[in-house]
């Protein structure tokens, strides 16, 4: 099996990283979750989500990854058996006594070790596997060679993070923010310190200590070799274009790596798309060894946020060819844009004469929410998106 797993903040976002091309997305309950700042689900929410992906043939996986202290521990025997009625598929876990309440309870929801757990060896996977684990996250920082060993000595299934932020600490075992701000990565209320800018005395620039972002879209092929079995994005907390793109990008790459289709010039054009789509540089980090001063930021860096995002669209009326979008960036009659489609190629589109919810012929849009409309012979649909247009793949062949 290979899956391909997509982050989600709330309903609307696990709905687009379906539609995109996610197998299975993980979510946050709004307890025991390290996402706290995230919007999470609520109860009612995640039965909603499961619902929605069992009846898309789609899985669900719920964060109970704190490191908990005493007080975390109340309530949570049952907050895990609601979740177990909700049908949850999996719960994603880091604490042994999670892990050992899990199998007391007798759940039917899978237990996968969460990449807190820094798991780095086949030792430490073969005693949650014993514990009755189905699944290891694998900490960020494992190798090639780490995984395909850790893969032949227990064959469990291994879940592998290829996009997205790092961590300055080893998988989010952190205390900076704790020290700094009082608020606790390990159970969800990690303030970034990392990304701070630090003065030092006698040095002309500020200090910062955090890695590039993660980006493994050159090593796929690779990652499935050595027995990955899920492919995992990060960022709970990121838009409903950035989870389009990404989640829609690594889909058609790990499409093209199993019928052997993908190609340089492909891949090429694909790190180009994703590193437009983020603020930070990235690098595939530890997976063919040791990252180097190459792989981090340390002395300034630039993190410009671009407008690529111009509109998602609402609906399309067949008989009058009317496209009915949500803006969500400037944009203007005449420009050359591209409308993206969940497993689809990117297709050209020159914005032709604009019109208001009122049907009022509007020069630009300038409002972003608001709802505009405009002829399109080409057939859209409700999710698809509209971006700035910055590269052409026909350059790249």
């Amino acid at each position: 099996m290979i899956e391909l797993l997509s982050p989600a903040g709330d309903l609307e976002r696990l709905k687009i990283a379906f539609l995109y091309g996610a197998d299975a997305v993980y979510i946050g309950g709004t307890n025991y979750s390290l996402r706290a700042n995230a919007k999470n689900f609520d109860l009612d929410e995640i039965n909603e989500a499961c619902i929605y992906a069992h009846e898309r043939n789609k899985r669900v996986y719920v964060t109970v990854n704190i490191v908990p202290h005493n007080d975390d521990t109340i309530g949570l025997e049952d907050y895990l058996k609601e979740l177990d009625k909700c049908m949850v598929d999996g719960i994603i876990v880091s604490d042994i006594y999670i892990m050992q309440l899990w199998k007391k309870l007798n759940l039917n929801m899978e237990l996968h070790i969460s990449t807190q757990a820094s798991s780095l060896n086949y030792e430490t996977a073969k005693f949650y596997k014993n514990l009755g684990a189905k699944r290891l996250v694998l900490a960020r920082e494992a190798s090639k060679n780490d995984i395909k060993r850790i893969k032949n000595e227990t064959n469990m299934d291994l879940e592998a993070f290829i996009h997205g932020a790092m961590c300055t600490s080893i998988s989010g075992r952190c205390v900076m923010s704790n020290y700094a701000t009082n608020r606790d990565s390990n159970r969800g209320g990690c303030s970034q310190v990392c990304r701070y800018c630090f003065s030092i005395d006698d040095l002309d620039k500020d200090f910062e200590m955090m890695p590039k972002d993660l980006n493994m879209v050159s090593y796929i092929k690779d990652m499935i070799e050595v027995g990955v079995n899920s492919f995992k994005v990060e960022g709970r907390m990121r838009s409903i274009y950035y989870i389009a793109t990404v989640i829609g990008t690594y889909r058609s790459i790990i499409d093209k790596v199993v019928n052997n289709s993908l190609t340089k010039e492909y891949t090429k054009y694909c790190l180009d798309i994703l590193n437009r789509c983020a603020n930070r540089d990235s690098t595939p980090q530890f997976f063919q060894g040791l990252p180097t001063s190459n792989e981090q930021y340390y002395l300034g860096r630039n993190e410009i946020s671009n407008q690529d995002f111009l509109a998602l669209v609402l609906d399309y009326d067949s008989v009058n060819k009317m496209a009915i979008v949500e803006e969500r960036n400037y944009f203007k009659k005449g420009d050359v844009v591209e409308v993206i489609s969940p497993f689809k190629e990117a297709k050209d589109l020159i914005i032709p004469d604009l019109f208001d919810e009122e049907n009022n012929l509007i020069e630009v849009a300038r409002h972003p929410k608001e709802i505009l409309k405009f002829k399109c012979e080409m057939t859209l649909k409700k999710g698809d998106m509209i971006r700035l247009k910055v590269f052409d793949i026909q350059d790249y062949l």
